[in-house]
């Protein structure tokens, strides 16, 4: 699926442990996760579909960052369940 032609990005929510290993990153880490999170943001099908759950698994080899997350039912909202940098 194509990016909202809209151009409107879904809100952002972090979640525990998300939040906790966020607290752990350096500043490169964090920015190379943010750029990471304003993509999901963006397009909210960018990860893979994890089986048997609404959560999604993107992965970025390029900044090496990993992001799990799931998207509420309108797409208005991305709740992040986990990250690592």
């Amino acid at each position: 699926m194509s990016p909202d032609p809209s151009g409107r990005r879904s809100r952002v929510v972090m979640v525990e442990p998300a939040l906790t290993q966020l607290t752990k990153l350096t500043a490169n880490e964090t920015h190379r996760l943010d750029r990471a999170i304003v993509a999901i943001s963006v397009n909210p099908d960018l990860g893979i579909q994890v089986p048997g759950t609404l959560l999604r698994d993107y992965a970025d080899d390029i900044d090496g960052v990993r992001v799990i997350y799931y998207v509420t039912a309108l797409r208005t909202i991305t709740i992040v369940a986990y990250v690592e940098a």
